[in-house]
């Protein structure tokens, strides 16, 4: 197979990580945090996503440092990613404070913030 038939192959990648990335987004959504009632995404716990070819590496937050549902919700967000994508998935802490401006537009709507 010539070359120039490869490159476009290379390319295709790049949009399949994307997509991944927004399958796992709204996977994600299914994680409620039981405290507030309201999903990780929507709260904007989620703060990166790392598709890599063997591993899922996912950075999130927590609403507070000491939140009682932390745990919990670390793993679930773990489970549900290597559900959708079959690959392991690392979710790390970060230690950024959340902030409600953090939150999607309709859920400080829902919330009755703004």
């Amino acid at each position: 197979m010539p070359e120039d038939e490869v490159a476009p192959q290379s390319a295709s990648p790049a949009g399949s990580e994307e997509e991944l990335i927004q399958k796992i987004r709204e996977a994600l959504r299914t994680v409620v945090d039981p405290e507030i009632g309201m999903n990780v995404v929507s709260l904007g716990l989620i703060r990166n996503i790392e598709v890599q070819p063997d591993l899922v590496q996912i950075t999130m937050i927590l609403t507070t440092p000491f939140c009682p549902a932390g745990p919990y919700l670390l793993e679930q967000v773990r489970y549900v990613t290597e559900q959708v994508t079959g690959r392991p998935t690392k979710v790390t802490l970060s230690m950024e404070m959340w902030d409600p401006s953090m939150m999607e537009e309709d859920a400080l709507a829902e919330w009755g913030m703004w």
